[in-house]
């Protein structure tokens, strides 16, 4: 009796520490522990832990790698060292340990390893290998810097940070200066605008004059530029020539002016002329007289 109850105490009893065992392997391969495998470790230095603490997990691009085996607090940083349990796990330098948590209100935190070097070579040495020391992957004891995660308490100590410098500087008074001057030189801006709106307006009949002028000019020039017309003057000032030497000649007397033959005919040349010659400059206004 007392042997069967020995046998079955002693299978109770292996059964228990099977149980255990297998769920303490469990958990070890849920938190990426596998035994046997090559571990190495590496340490960080943080400006805050950031709520980080023994047994937080340890993830590279979403995989989970390790886990935090200690934090030092010291003078200068929050040190904690990580122990990657991958043994084949190769970063290119330079790498950095950034402290996440779950949302931004807080919660459970992670170490992310984020790595900025290039991509190594299929011939990369191993962290733990006697050739990885002066190469371009992050080796077993190597010291790396970190950053904290973003919470709510960063952001409004860096927003009370930057109001802090505003009130020192400054700044709103010297917001509000620059928008009134800006509103004062928007102001004068527009009376200078209505000012010269104004005085264009007053010039306008000026503008026209000297339009009208120019066109007279043209037309004068274009007569001008006609043989007949230069002709026409030729002749016309001829007449004037002979007129004004007939007037000297009788000493102003208009009756024998007009009883001379020769003096009527050179008034009538005179007179054509100058029509013809205005006609040429101003076609439009003759031609409406004439009507």
């Amino acid at each position: 009796m007392s042997m069967r109850r020995s046998v079955r105490d002693a299978i109770v009893g292996f059964s228990i520490v099977g149980a255990v065992v297998a769920f303490s392997g469990a958990m070890l391969w849920l938190r990426g522990v596998r035994l046997g495998a090559n571990v190495w470790r590496v340490k960080a230095n943080f400006p805050d832990a950031s709520g980080l603490a023994v047994r937080s997990p340890v993830t590279y691009r979403g995989i989970l790698v390790g886990t935090v085996e200690k934090i030092d607090v010291t003078s200068a940083a929050v040190q904690a060292t990580l122990e990657i349990h991958r043994g084949d796990l190769s970063l290119p330098k330079p790498v950095i340990a950034k402290v996440a948590s779950s949302s931004l209100l807080g919660g459970d935190s992670q170490v992310l390893l984020v790595s900025r070097g290039k991509s190594l070579s299929a011939n990369a040495p191993q962290p733990g290998s006697n050739n990885c020391r002066g190469s371009k992957v992050l080796c077993n004891g190597a010291t790396i810097s970190g950053e904290p995660s973003v919470s709510i308490s960063t952001v409004t100590e860096t927003l009370e940070r930057l109001l802090q410098q505003a009130e020192k500087q400054k700044l709103v008074d010297h917001l509000v200066d620059s928008t009134t001057q800006f509103e004062r030189t928007a102001e004068d801006a527009s009376k200078l605008i209505i000012e010269i709106e104004d005085e264009l307006a007053r010039l306008g009949p000026v503008v026209d004059n000297l339009n009208s002028a120019t066109g007279h000019i043209d037309d004068f020039l274009a007569a001008l530029d006609n043989p007949k017309t230069v002709n026409e003057l030729k002749q016309t000032v001829s007449s004037a020539r002979s007129l004004t030497a007939k007037i000297d000649a009788v000493g102003g007397k208009v009756e024998k002016l007009t009883a001379d033959p020769e003096f009527m005919h050179a008034v009538r040349r005179v007179t054509i002329g100058l029509g013809e010659f205005f006609d040429e400059l101003y076609p439009a206004q003759t031609g409406a007289i004439g009507r």
